[in-house]
């Protein structure tokens, strides 16, 4: 079911990439409207997947790497539709793409684990996924800048320069999204402490390498003391623009390296 999301997401890219080139009133509504319809589809899939497991999918890696590309897509059109800014779409849907092409090439059955039943882990999840989308939304943001601010420092106001916003917008809407990110990220992992604080001692191997030596929960805290360190550098020392804009694309490749690699390959990590 997640290759028709898939399908959508791709076609919405291509209308974005072309309202992107040509700026086209009629080219940006197209684009629009075909990512609320992938959003739509997905938010179907979704749901079918809550009522089948009877909670929201994300207790495996291929389920919440799906319920991600969900929560980035909807938080991309929130921002899309209260700004009516459409430029960024072209870095968004590219990074939906890739990681909606997991689920839809390796679908996993959701299994319940009695372990999972505490509400403190659903709080616990849920906040790290929406802070991981708030991340993404935040490397995105940063890379546009740089681009714009290249352009700008060459005196060659040329293809970026028309198309995106101001050096000024790009930047406080970067900050916004990662303190607001930097908030889940963590309510997530004081959630997690104390959904692991009550779980009681099991042969599970899974909840047996829950520690600081973990690498999920490692990279987590590595990714925590990234942003918090974002957040004071610009608050502090004056830590803005593109300093900030590299941040924010560094501390995403630490989220993508926990979503990932972490998960598929380190058998270690505490993987549901």
């Amino acid at each position: 079911m997640n290759t028709v999301p898939l399908i959508l997401y791709v076609v919405a890219g291509v209308a974005y990439a072309v309202q992107f080139t040509r700026r086209s009133l009629s080219a940006s509504r197209v684009a629009s409207t075909l990512l609320i319809l992938a959003a739509f589809a997905h938010t179907f899939i979704i749901g079918m997947e809550t009522m089948r497991a009877g909670h929201v999918p994300f207790a495996s890696t291929t389920s919440a790497i799906s319920t991600f590309v969900w929560l980035l897509a909807l938080s991309y059109l929130y921002i899309e539709l209260t700004t009516a800014e459409r430029s960024m779409g072209v870095f968004i849907l590219p990074l939906l793409v890739a990681l909606q092409a997991i689920p839809a090439a390796r679908p996993m059955l959701e299994a319940r684990s009695p372990l999972l039943e505490s509400p403190w882990f659903g709080v616990h999840v849920s906040s790290l996924l929406f802070a991981y989308a708030s991340f993404a939304l935040a490397c995105m943001l940063g890379v546009t800048y740089v681009l714009q601010f290249k352009e700008i420092k060459a005196k060659h106001l040329g293809f970026f320069y028309a198309r995106l916003p101001s050096l000024n917008v790009l930047d406080e809407m970067n900050l916004r999204a990662v303190k607001i990110g930097w908030l889940f990220l963590t309510v997530g992992l004081i959630t997690g402490a104390i959904w692991g604080s009550q779980i009681q001692p099991s042969g599970d191997p899974r909840m047996q390498s829950m520690s600081l030596g973990d690498p999920k929960i490692f990279v987590a805290v590595v990714c925590w003391a990234l942003y918090s360190f974002e957040i004071y550098a610009q608050r502090a020392i004056g830590w803005r623009g593109r300093r900030a804009a590299w941040l924010s694309a560094v501390g995403f490749g630490i989220v993508l390296l926990n979503f990932v690699p972490v998960s598929y390959f380190f058998t270690t990590s505490h993987n549901f």
